[in-house]
């Protein structure tokens, strides 16, 4: 894998790239996608994101310059062991507000994907609708092993441990406090260098995309120019690798007799990229009330009713509160979606003292929910001067409008949820004075 120094990314969100390993100068086609004789002997292979006859404005695709097309693998076979499931009726349904504990890594090695466990979800890869959440573990790297998910798009949070990336248009460094999406199809390969926890939202039928600012008008929460794509970077190892796809929620593998991180040189809007949160511009009130968390959305994918989100991410950055006579913290809420949190650094303001740094809550739809009753009580007795709230800290949301069903491994086989939670709001006590006559 490579070292820092050698690492260089391309930027700005959607954009057309171009890119050709500097070992290999004019690999690239310059007038053409698809040349009777590729430069330097190399196969030009398409990868689509979505339907060819998609609308300009929402189309991607990418054409890979290559040592050798994909095509050339053994025969896939299932994996029986896998973390990763679709069947969303392993458990009955649970309205309940739930809370885990932080995920325990295993001290047995396990790399990227075998680490990787499928907590709750809804929908269906073979119809093009739905989402998963997972929880990766590991501590291994993927040693000549690579993966790609043939039934959607991968939003990785990693909350211990850096990631070092590989994938066939180049290498990615992502550290605490950045996300990396690895779209459909794309090819990876992780290095850990240690222990690793994090995150994980998986799209079915759609791709991640910057939330419309409407009102916000042209500036403010991430800026395209901030995310970053890799450059063109090849390996030739004529080695043997297996080759991982989950498919159809299923996990399959096959055998190949060298790398598939051959491409010499790439071009197209369709490819890996990483964000840093750090970057993010946040909105919020300058006079009275608690905006919605809306405002905090970093990346979106579209639903079929306008509106209305399949998956958000949402973040709750560093950020400072001015607002006056307004209770500050996240109000009371039952919502239309469902809202999966998750704790990368610090604390979460409404929940300081059981909500921990690689856990993580889901409050189902129509779930009631808010801050507990430490939070409210010091909130609505508060100085309400100008506070730097969330400093060191960084908690995140997965929004989606589908109801979540918990899987066997997330409500019982990982043994992390905490059965105290709800009590966190037994002690909200009744304030009512009521008028006598």
């Amino acid at each position: 894998m490579s070292t820092v120094h050698e690492l260089n990314y391309q930027y700005g969100f959607g954009n057309d790239f171009v890119s050709e390993d500097p070992r290999a100068p004019g690999s690239l086609p310059r007038n053409q996608n698809n040349p009777q004789r590729c430069p330097y002997g190399l196969y030009a292979e398409q990868l689509s994101g979505t339907a060819f006859t998609a609308p300009r404005r929402e189309n991607q695709k990418s054409w890979l310059y290559r040592i050798r097309p994909s095509v050339i693998h053994g025969v896939f076979k299932k994996v029986e062991q896998s973390g990763f499931t679709i069947n969303w009726n392993e458990r009955p349904p649970n309205p309940n507000q739930i809370r885990w504990k932080p995920f325990k890594i295993p001290c047995h090695d396990v790399d990227f994907v075998d680490g990787i466990h499928t907590l709750c979800g809804a929908g269906d890869p073979r119809l093009r609708s739905g989402l998963a959440i997972h929880i990766y573990l590991a501590n291994d790297d993927m040693k000549n092993k690579a993966f790609y998910n043939s039934d959607g798009d991968f939003l990785i949070v990693p909350q211990v441990g850096h990631l070092h990336v590989q994938t066939e248009f180049g290498r990615l460094l992502v550290e605490i406090g950045e996300i990396v999406v690895i779209p459909q199809g794309v090819k990876f390969s992780i290095e850990l260098g240690g222990q690793s926890r994090g995150y994980i939202l998986e799209v079915f039928g759609s791709h991640f995309t910057l939330p419309e600012l409407g009102p916000i008008g042209a500036n403010g929460l991430a800026y395209a120019k901030h995310f970053q794509y890799p450059t063109a970077r090849y390996e030739e190892k004529e080695e043997p690798f297996t080759i991982f796809t989950k498919y159809q929620g299923s996990l399959f593998s096959a055998e190949q007799n060298h790398s598939p991180f051959d491409v010499v040189a790439w071009q197209g809007n369709y490819a890996p990229y990483k964000y840093n949160l750090e970057r993010f511009m946040s909105i919020n009130s300058v006079s009275f009330d608690h905006c919605d968390p809306s405002i905090f959305t970093v990346l979106t994918c579209p639903s079929q009713k306008p509106g209305t989100a399949l998956a958000d991410f949402v973040i709750f950055p560093p950020r400072w509160t001015v607002a006056e006579k307004t209770f500050r913290p996240p109000y009371y809420h039952r919502n239309c979606m469902s809202e999966f949190m998750g704790l990368i650094e610090g604390n979460y303001e409404a929940k300081e003292d059981g909500f921990l740094p690689g856990g993580a809550s889901l409050h189902s739809i129509m779930t009631p929910h808010g801050p507990d009753s430490i939070c409210f009580e010091t909130a609505s007795n508060a100085d309400l001067k100008p506070t730097k709230i969330a400093i060191g800290d960084m908690a995140f949301m997965f929004e989606s409008c589908m109801g979540l069903s918990l899987t066997e491994w997330g409500e019982a086989t990982c043994n992390a949820i905490d059965p105290d939670y709800s009590k966190c709001w037994q002690d909200l006590k009744k304030n009512f004075e009521s008028i006598r006559l």
